[in-house]
């Protein structure tokens, strides 16, 4: 064996130098389970999904975190891997309100428990990301539930009053991705664990709501949880991932071209995510991720209007064209095609926007065109 192989599970890999275990099992397509494990941030070790059995190791090491070295032997399903991970996921389901099917046992405790957590929820549905969970993934991975410890009571009320995102403490893991998301990736600054011991939580400064805080509404952390702790206001309880087929499409925003999936339910647009690819690799700014309701708006115009002595009065678009067409042949001929300027809209589609700029530099014959970006 060369000094820049490793085994895992019998076969016999090579790694880069300051590859963790984990990235060298993940690109030979070795699949090792994490929850706190962020791609492009340092890595903590902290949710204990993802350790390993590595021979001569007194104890099982986190493959995060764990540097691949020549002539390391690696199990990643050994009985002592399975075990710790069954028991990490159940002291995980005990410790908050997770109603997703997985978390009870006997009728009865299953009924109380469903009972309380609904009235934290105000609602009579199973979890909000019942479906899109990584934690009722595992828990079915490893045919788990809760009822193996004492449940925990919930110590912070769910945090409602954010124009985006709702913050639910009582679904929580701790696993610190949204942190990183939002120191790492975004650079925002705006939150980061706050209390010590069982009264942790993931605070911004002065533990105030979002919306009082450095917080910018990127949604990244919305987007980086593993669980239903933190889930877009709009989309909590009214969509399910089943419901949703995602169409890929550049945000119209601003000249960047962040790629986005639009997730369409009854042929409208419920929600936005980032797509990891460049040049945004997954992340947006607010307007990306939330700056999407207008288009299913009542106040969109469907017809043409033309201002006459002061007021609008609809008109054909055979009509609006021609007025439009005319005026604008008289000012260019008046006065040159530099007199006029052209104003889109980052509301419309990237196809509309290339005609204008195709009409506007090749019809109207001049540069001037630009664009509003207004949320």
């Amino acid at each position: 064996m060369s000094s820049n192989s490793i085994t895992i599970n019998g076969n016999e890999l090579t790694f880069e130098p300051g590859e963790t275990i984990l990235e060298v099992a993940r690109r030979h397509s070795i699949d090792i389970p994490t929850l706190c494990h962020l791609k492009n941030t340092t890595p903590t070790g902290s949710c204990r999904i993802c350790v390993v059995e590595v021979k001569g190791a007194r104890s099982l090491l986190a493959s995060c975190a764990t540097p691949a070295s020549g002539n390391m032997v690696v199990l990643t399903e050994s009985a002592k891997v399975v075990d710790a991970r069954k028991q990490i996921i159940q002291l995980l389901l005990s410790s908050g309100n997770h109603n997703c099917a997985v978390r009870g046992g006997s009728s009865d405790n299953w009924t109380q428990f469903q009972l309380n957590v609904q009235k934290d929820d105000q609602s009579q549905e199973l979890c909000p990301v019942w479906g899109d969970c990584r934690l009722q993934d595992l828990a079915y991975r490893y045919q788990v539930n809760g009822d193996a410890f004492a449940p925990t009571p919930t110590r912070y009320a769910i945090e409602t009053v954010n124009p985006f995102i709702v913050r639910d403490f009582s679904r929580c893991i701790q696993c610190g991705r949204c942190v990183q998301a939002c120191n790492e990736i975004q650079v925002n600054n705006a939150i980061n664990f706050g209390y010590r011991g069982p009264e942790s939580k993931i605070v911004a400064a002065g533990d105030r709501p979002l919306k009082d805080s450095e917080c910018v509404f990127c949604g990244e952390c919305v987007q980086v949880c593993p669980v239903g702790a933190l889930v877009e206001k709009d989309v909590r309880y009214q969509v399910r991932p089943w419901e949703t087929a995602p169409v890929k499409t550049t945000c119209s925003y601003c000249g960047v071209g962040c790629q986005l999936y639009l997730h369409v339910k009854d042929n409208r647009v419920v929600k936005v995510t980032g797509v990891d690819a460049p040049p945004n690799n997954g992340s947006l700014c607010v307007k990306g991720r939330f700056g999407f309701n207008f288009i299913h708006s009542e106040d969109r115009l469907t017809t043409p209007l033309i201002k006459e002595n002061g007021a609008f009065r609809s008109a054909s678009w055979d009509e609006a064209l021609n007025l439009v067409a005319n005026k604008l042949g008289e000012i260019k001929a008046a006065h040159g095609p530099d007199s006029i300027g052209v104003l889109t809209s980052a509301r419309v589609t990237n196809e509309d926007n290339y005609v204008a700029n195709k009409f506007t530099r090749a019809v109207l014959r001049t540069n001037n065109i630009d664009h509003c970006a207004r949320l």
